[in-house]
């Protein structure tokens, strides 16, 4: 596997300090934004970087030869009173991020969204959706994570609607909602988020315009282990991990990180043109 220079926003929280302490043991060079006075609550071996998720200007130009970029900055404990928050640093930081990743030349930028639709936080929903286009638009290949609810330490009160998830899957109507906003934990989401960062997506391309020999097949249908250098300058991909059944032990495909998560991923690829175009994981 090869070593993996991330970048972290976010790393001194809940599921950040998480992340970054599984990404060292992994073997990942790790750099992670903190804020002055915040040193204690990085997880030791990570390079420290100084500054404001919600100014880009403050951190950019350290972010170095990151080839990665985690953004898991949002506000704690999310709740209907706060719109106006989420607004305020969880849309704010995400564009900054964006900018910050753009500046850097990121050829995988890493984000924590939203299980949605959901009957609630719909505002939560809206700003993650929000953030979501904005890494589309920016064209740096990407992936999404979207949990509904992260159980750990001081965050377990929602395993007592375990009962009701499992009844809201045995009925059809509800199934499926049952399963988008089912629980995950810490360590299912941080194992998610690590594979994510070690098999990033790149893009290539063949013509279907004309016929190409076998040897020119084989360079523009690579397989699996196959790593392309760098992002084409004429596509990029998106990849999002939503919840699946928590019994589930097969992955819907191949890009689902095996059975070590209820996650699985679908993966769209963004191109113009009479070509065919491939998303592979590296």
């Amino acid at each position: 596997m090869a070593q993996r220079e991330v970048f972290l926003t976010g790393g001194t929280g809940f599921l950040g300090s998480s992340l970054a302490a599984e990404l060292l043991r992994r073997g990942h060079h790790v750099r992670a934004l903190v804020r002055a006075g915040s040193e204690s609550r990085v997880a030791q071996g990570c390079d420290i970087v100084h500054g404001d998720a919600l100014r880009a200007d403050s951190y950019a130009a350290n972010i170095g030869t990151a080839d990665t970029f985690v953004h898991l900055v949002g506000v704690a404990h999310p709740s209907p009173s706060k719109a106006e928050e989420f607004r305020n640093i969880d849309l704010v930081s995400c564009r900054e991020a964006v900018n910050a990743a753009k500046q850097a030349d990121i050829k995988h930028f890493v984000y924590l969204s939203v299980a949605r639709p959901a009957p609630m936080m719909k505002a939560y929903q809206a700003v993650r959706a929000e953030g979501e286009r904005m890494v589309i638009e920016s064209e740096i290949p990407a992936t999404f994570v979207r949990p509904w609810y992260v159980l750990g330490r001081g965050r377990r009160w929602p395993v007592i609607l375990k009962p009701f998830y499992a009844l809201a899957r045995l009925f059809p109507l509800t199934r499926e909602g049952a399963n988008r906003l089912a629980l995950v934990t810490l360590d299912q989401m941080t194992q998610t988020l690590a594979w994510a960062v070690e098999n990033p997506l790149y893009v290539c391309r063949y013509s279907s315009r004309r016929k190409s020999n076998s040897a020119e097949r084989k360079a523009a249908n690579p397989g699996p282990a196959t790593v392309l250098a760098s992002k084409p300058d004429y596509g990029f991909a998106v990849r999002t991990f939503t919840n699946v059944p928590s019994g589930s032990l097969e992955p819907r495909n191949s890009t689902t990180p095996f059975r070590t998560t209820p996650f699985t991923s679908r993966t769209a690829v963004t191109a113009a043109g009479d070509d065919t175009w491939s998303a592979v994981a590296a």
